[in-house]
């Protein structure tokens, strides 16, 4: 029977093996893709398209909403979508609304 030590060296020598042959695959893999590239005369935009090196968003995405309720204390606005903020909890909205 092995002991819990045994066991951990043997865990860590796989994970040493598992780590070894992983990169010896990635840099195969990398040595096939700028083979190909390179045979066949291709360039990023070719590979990844123009929009490739940055994430596609639509238009709506990261667009801000404007403020529609402002505290007078504090100066803090919300626009009235998501949970309500806690300086508006338990008052009526139509009090704050921005005019």
């Amino acid at each position: 029977m092995s002991t819990l030590q045994d066991l951990i060296a043997q865990k860590e020598a796989l994970e040493a093996q598992i780590n070894a042959q992983r990169q010896k695959e990635l840099a195969d893999a990398i040595a096939q893709v700028k083979a190909l590239v390179q045979a066949h005369g291709l360039t990023a935009d070719d590979v990844f398209g123009a929009a490739g090196r940055r994430a596609k968003t639509s238009e709506k995405a990261g667009s801000k909403v404007a403020a529609k309720y402002r505290d007078p204390v504090s100066g803090k606005t919300w626009s009235g979508r998501g949970l309500a903020p806690k300086w508006l909890a338990g008052k009526n909205k139509e009090e704050f609304l921005i005019v």
